[in-house]
């Protein structure tokens, strides 16, 4: 069976996909310095806990922490005896065409996003992911990846704010029962809330008359579902959709015999 591995700069995210479905899914925090026995006594304890008796075979990696990815490598070769698909790396191909500068690094997560959003949903797309940053990736009409934007995310606002400005506290994301706050939390939650409903909505409709046609919204992370009480901000929903990207590209690579 197939472990995806998702590292991102807040969390990573351990998958065993069987082919068809995700048969268990794993979260921990992403420390650079965990070491690959640490992250296989983590690991086999869990799927221990949840009886999940299988043999995994292969292992694909995205990171956006270059630093964590040679543990995660011993940590596929020792325990599970595979060499472990790096996105971004030279070995790794991708269904889908990359159109960026030349010398332009693009994060293994938006990659994979984009191939994922094209696998389900098709092309002309913005894929929104909620994490660390609030990413915006446009995917074209045949699927290639060809720029995006990248914003503060959610919660290091609410950091920096909270850092910044002394008597300001942290404060919980959540809708607001109203814009206008009347103590100090509401008005965080409001500007926060309200702040990113109006940033989505407007980046999206800059990128939909840029490119000169409707495009469908996608939006993935754990934040989106809060962000779409307040307005109809996506089309799609996918929770696991960097996961689904992984297999997808997984199967591209076996497929095309570079495992």
């Amino acid at each position: 069976m197939l472990l995806a591995i998702d590292c991102g700069n807040t969390n990573t995210v351990f998958s065993i996909w069987d082919g068809e479905h995700f048969i268990a899914n794993w979260r921990t925090s992403t420390e650079h310095q965990r070491t690959a026995d640490q992250y296989y006594v983590w690991l086999s304890t869990l799927m221990s806990f949840q009886k999940v008796d299988v043999e995994i075979t292969d292992v694909i990696i995205s990171s956006t922490v270059p630093r964590v990815v040679f543990n995660l490598r011993v940590f596929a070769d020792r325990y599970f005896n595979c060499r472990p698909l790096v996105v971004g790396k030279p070995d790794c191909l991708l269904p889908v065409d990359v159109r960026v500068d030349g010398g332009t690094q693009v994060g293994p997560d938006r990659l994979v996003n984009t191939v994922a959003g094209h696998s389900l949903f098709g092309g002309d797309l913005i894929v929104v992911d909620f994490g660390t940053a609030t990413t915006f990736d446009v995917v074209d009409t045949d699927g290639a990846y060809i720029g995006g934007v990248i914003a503060p995310g959610v919660n290091l606002s609410l950091e920096a704010l909270h850092q910044a400005a002394a008597a300001l506290p942290h404060v919980d994301v959540t809708k607001p029962e109203r814009v206008i706050g009347t103590n100090t939390v509401a008005c965080m939650q409001s500007g926060i809330f309200w702040g990113y409903v109006g940033l989505i909505n407007g980046i999206c409709d800059r990128i939909k008359a840029e490119q000169g046609r409707q495009m469908r919204v996608v939006s993935t992370g754990g934040l989106a579902p809060l962000f779409q009480q307040g307005h109809a901000l996506f089309d799609e929903y996918e929770e696991f959709l960097t996961m689904h990207g992984l297999t997808v590209i997984y199967k591209y690579n076996k497929d095309n015999n570079t495992l």
